[in-house]
């Protein structure tokens, strides 16, 4: 069996990806600072800031999933959002390279945009977002990603190791589906993160996807549901918040996000399955 170590197993995307690789037969190993409230595999206390710890834990490995971080801005002082969410991927990378795994996913994030956590509200330059969208972020998270995918770039030219980083839109769960009725109609909610949402059963099987994928480089992906949060129209949704955004590369006619997936579909033959509409019975 494949041997998969998965960073931050123990978080909320990371248990869902522990469940979804343990399901498709790889052998799971959870690194984290805390052990899981459901044990699903081996669990190691780790520090990954501590680079011959990390190469303790990703020694045997034959990927390496990293998805731990401190996951949000200003939870914490910024320069410890920084100096946490980079050493610790940079750590991982170098370890990994050292020890010769050739595969490696990296948890990014559409705050690398700049519009989720920005001191002045400011709108998308277009919509759907693309991957070529400027990354302009205000705060040391969204840098500290910007960061993480040019680390990504660098190991992929020293060393030829295949890097996806994943720009995550709102990583959803099964069981917060019940709260989407008291947003829904309202688009100033959610208005920051352009209204997205990202299924972890999704998101899991895309990881999974990218680990088995090759001749990727090193390449960064959105990674959003086909549509919105939303049971406004996302014509409506830009013209109520984000007025002064006239650049519309596709037609939007109905709910679609706008955050776009497709580069990710294409690369990896990827699809969302769970759509929020699926789940909430009354729009």
């Amino acid at each position: 069996m494949p041997k998969v170590v998965i960073t931050g197993g123990s978080g909320m995307l990371g248990k869902w990806v522990v469940k979804h690789f343990a399901e498709q037969g790889y052998e799971v190993v959870n690194a984290d600072v805390k052990h899981p409230a459901e044990a699903l595999c081996r669990t190691v206390i780790v520090d990954l800031t501590n680079l011959g710890e990390v190469y303790g834990v990703l020694a045997g490995a034959d990927a390496v999933v990293h998805l731990a971080a401190i996951p949000v801005a200003y939870s914490h002082p910024n320069e410890v959002t920084f100096n946490n969410n980079v050493m610790s991927t940079y750590n991982v990378l170098e370890a990994a390279a050292g020890l010769g795994i050739r595969k490696a996913v990296i948890a990014s994030s559409e705050s690398s945009y700049g519009i989720v956590f920005a001191g002045e509200r400011f709108g998308p330059a277009y919509v759907p977002m693309d991957e070529a969208h400027p990354q302009l972020p205000q705060d040391s998270y969204g840098l500290s990603k910007i960061v993480n995918e040019q680390t990504a770039d660098m190991f992929h030219r020293r060393t030829g190791m295949q890097v996806v980083s994943f720009r995550l839109g709102n990583v959803i769960t099964p069981e917060a589906y019940e709260r989407f009725p008291s947003f829904i109609h309202d688009p100033e909610q959610r208005d920051r993160i352009l209204w997205s949402y990202i299924d972890t059963r999704d998101a899991a099987e895309a990881i999974q996807l990218a680990i088995e994928a090759e001749g990727l480089g090193s390449v960064a992906l959105n990674l959003a549901a086909d549509d919105t949060s939303m049971a406004v129209p996302s014509r409506t949704l830009m013209a109520a918040r984000f007025p002064e955004v006239d650049d519309f590369r596709k037609p939007l006619e109905g709910y679609e996000a706008l955050l776009c997936s497709e580069k990710a579909k294409k690369l990896l033959k990827w699809q969302p399955k769970h759509a929020w509409r699926d789940y909430v019975e009354s729009l």
